[in-house]
């Protein structure tokens, strides 16, 4: 099989293909690390499959091109991409290979990659020096595993493999065990020290500029973007129980210099709108005159405004100077192509001439580099008539939150001077209420005006807790006229504990001791009708989860099709069986009637929410069987056309403000 290698090392850095928002920091740093030291760095993020299948259609479009150089292969990858995968006559047909005189050979050579991938020959056949994983939260523990045994195929040497982040920290040994590489392969913790990775180099890499650029090589857009990533600090003086912190970052660093970082970024990759910063207690620098005083000279202070760049023209510039074309390329066409679609009449003509017709750049896997150049030249004078950046406001975001505890009028002056929005206070345990609130109030003082916090719960908490705390930030909002968006945030192990016989650090099963899987639902399915966050407002919190602490835990002991269609049920009174009237009379009637061994089995099945036939049968007593009917999932019936619960809906939906008028017949 012929081959083009190229001398350069190769690194391939990995995230496994889970959901987060925030780009890989770890990753973007050893991306710029090995840069330095001439590596050909790919990042991937996605199908591990297709992206083999990718890097031989790239090696069999070489082989053809030594062939038959007549015939423009790049601009037939995408087909040839499904014809390695699938194996179907029809993509090979669509390849035109008949369009050459040498139509068989051509015919072999795409046969032969195909081969190559369906038996496996590629696995034998590595084609990286180094591949690095980040590893992240502990419940993804089945995707970060299923990526490492994948990666094992790709490294040369068991040796060049590395993982490294959070659940590499965490759960080194278990990483090990289930992978079956070595425990030396895993890295704790944060690369700051020199030579980690090359005796021979003193970088350290955690204070090394990230590479925003591989971000672009990758389909999967992270929801956190247009923004500087960064520390100033490292760890944290805490040392909280449900925390990865003391682990991940046990040396609390007061200061890591900013502006230096900052600078070589915006050069490279152009400026960006905001600043996210991710230490984990700021607050407790010595130095934090000295980091707010960076941030303003970086261009965040209080009134500094952000003209968003021309990024298509410094994609441009950085695939003429070769900087990392596999995302250029990506970038470049990506932004050609919304340029195009916002265009009309004639000017839209003319660019889908030159994009489809001319330089046949419309798909992102045919795009060229230099057809992308070419295309640019000629677009270049319509598309900067109509870019025209407007300045926007600037902000700060200490995204792992800043700590009550540690307010001072000092601090809370400093914070002023920047835009941050919102300021994320911790509010994780009742008895930190005094310092949460006074820490809001100082802050409100100072002018801040937006804030946010996450709220642990399902950890040492009670329920109640939780209520109590999101009523706190309701009414400091109606009080001192400011915004404070809460996050519940259901606590999972970080480790396995002890006594356990599931590890539930790998999954979200974990159900604290004061809690339970009934609880645990109501409080999600509450969650899903405000999209996981509680902003400012009396009466849409007080309908969402009660108006007293009894109406709270009334809620949590509701059937949850009742939670997630509240007012549905609520409009249907207490002539129809099924609706949330009746349920309550009904529940009520059950603990006051029934006997204690009744009401302790009625109880422990609600509380674990299963309401499964067999439990449903093993009730004698009709009230509590009558109980257990309402606990049926009806949103099945809801949506299933005729039903009559349908009908009620569709009624109720065409002016859901009005109760719905009662029928005799449900």
């Amino acid at each position: 099989m012929t081959q083009v290698e190229p001398n350069r090392k190769k690194v391939l850095l990995l995230e496994p293909n889970y959901s987060n928002k925030f780009p890989p920091i770890g990753l973007m740093k050893l991306a710029t690390y090995h840069k330095q030291l001439g590596y050909d760095v790919i990042f991937y993020k996605g199908d591990l499959k297709q992206f083999v299948i990718e890097r031989i259609a790239d090696k069999c479009i070489a082989a053809l091109a030594i062939l038959d150089n007549s015939i423009d292969w790049e601009l037939r990858k995408d087909i040839l991409i499904d014809f390695i995968r699938y194996r179907k006559k029809e993509f090979l047909q669509q390849l035109k290979l008949s369009d050459s005189e040498i139509e068989l050979l051509l015919t072999a050579t795409v046969e032969e990659y195909r081969d190559y991938y369906r038996k496996g020959i590629w696995e034998k056949e590595p084609e990286f020096d180094r591949v690095m994983i980040t590893t992240l939260f502990t419940f993804y523990w089945n995707i970060t595993i299923d990526t490492i045994r994948f990666a094992k195929k790709l490294v040369k040497k068991p040796s060049g493999l590395m993982v490294g982040g959070v659940l590499a920290t965490l759960q080194p040994e278990e990483i090990a065990k289930a992978t079956g590489i070595d425990l030396t392969n895993i890295h704790k913790g944060i690369l700051c020290i020199p030579g980690q990775l090359d005796q021979e180099d003193d970088k350290i890499i955690d204070n090394l500029p990230l590479d925003y650029s591989i971000l672009d090589e990758i389909e999967y857009k992270y929801t956190i973007n247009n923004a500087f990533y960064g520390y100033t600090t490292r760890g944290c003086i805490r040392k909280c129980a449900f925390c990865a912190v003391p682990k991940l970052e046990p040396i609390y660093n007061p200061y890591i210099p900013l502006q230096e970082r900052i600078s070589l970024v915006k050069e490279t990759y152009g400026d960006q709108k905001d600043l996210l910063l991710m230490d984990n207690n700021i607050l407790a620098s010595k130095y934090i005159e000295t980091i707010i005083n960076e941030i303003v000279a970086c261009g965040f202070g209080k009134k500094d405004k952000f003209t968003q760049p021309d990024l298509l023209e410094l994609s441009i510039e950085n695939l003429q100077k070769g900087i990392n074309d596999r995302a250029y390329i990506r970038k470049a066409q990506s932004l050609i192509m919304r340029f195009y679609e916002r265009l009309k009449g004639e000017e839209s003509y003319q660019v889908y001439k030159i994009i489809f017709d001319k330089y046949h750049i419309n798909k992102p896997l045919t795009a060229k580099k230099e057809n992308l150049l070419a295309a640019y030249e000629d677009i270049k004078d319509i598309y900067k008539k109509h870019f025209r950046p407007m300045p926007r406001q600037r902000y700060v975001d200490f995204n792992q939150g800043v700590d009550a505890r540690l307010f001072t009028e000092e601090k809370v002056h400093l914070l002023s001077r920047i835009n941050v929005r919102p300021l994320r206070i911790a509010f994780d345990d009742m008895k930190t209420q005094p310092q949460y609130e006074k820490a809001i109030r100082m802050s409100a003082a100072a002018g801040m005006r937006d804030f946010s916090n996450y709220l642990l719960y399902n950890f040492r908490d009670k329920p109640i807790d939780l209520y109590n705390r999101l009523k706190i930030n309701i009414d400091l909002c109606e009080e001192l006229d400011i915004s404070i968006y809460s996050f519940p945030m259901k606590y999972h192990p970080i480790i396995k504990q002890a006594g356990d016989m599931i590890d539930y650090s790998h999954n979200r099963d974990y159900i604290g001791e004061h809690w339970n899987r009934k609880y645990i639902r109501a409080v999600q399915a509450i969650l899903n009708s405000t999209k996981g966050k509680i902003g400012r407002g009396n009466s849409f919190f007080y309908k969402a989860f009660g108006h007293t602490e009894k109406e709270f835990l009334e809620l949590l002991e509701m059937p949850e099709t009742f939670i997630l269609y509240r007012y549905f049920f609520e409009s249907l009174g207490d002539k129809y069986p099924h609706s949330t009237d009746n349920w309550r009379k009904c529940y009520n009637n059950c603990m006051q009637t029934l006997d204690d061994a009744e009401k302790k089995k009625v109880i422990q099945a609600i509380q674990n929410n299963d309401f499964s036939e067999t439990i449903q049968c093993s009730f004698s007593n009709p009230e509590s069987r009558q109980l257990m009917e309402f606990y049926t999932n009806y949103r099945n019936t809801i949506i299933k056309e005729g039903s009559d619960l349908y009908k009620l809906k569709q009624e109720y939906d065409k002016n859901p403000t009005i109760a719905l008028k009662h029928k005799r017949s449900f």
